[in-house]
């Protein structure tokens, strides 16, 4: 298990479990380990998901974003809940955003 710490302090973990099921449902994450955990620390915004998850997007190259979906269960515990790569940040900019670099 791996933690990253969010723009808010919150310790979040990265299971073993979590990160399999994320290979598992996109396969185009398995060299993306590192990245998940950067774009946790370092987004270049974080947006509201609907069940009151937090929602961090970075760039990588080639126009593609690393988007990290992730809960903060209070100020010392939060965790991963999936993680992927799209072309398609629009989509998350129509939500409430938390934070901007």
């Amino acid at each position: 298990m791996d933690i990253a710490i969010s723009r808010n302090g919150v310790p979040i973990r990265l299971t073993a479990e979590r990160w399999h099921h994320i290979i598992e449902s996109h396969s185009e994450m398995a060299g993306y380990y590192f990245e998940v955990l950067e774009t946790i620390e370092n987004p270049d915004a974080i947006y509201e998901g609907r069940m009151g998850e937090c929602i961090a997007i970075r760039k990588l190259k080639n126009d593609k974003y690393v988007v990290v979906i992730y809960k903060e269960i209070n100020k010392k515990d939060g965790f991963i809940i999936t993680a992927f790569i799209t072309k398609k940040k629009k989509q998350f900019e129509k939500r409430r955003i938390i934070w901007k670099k």
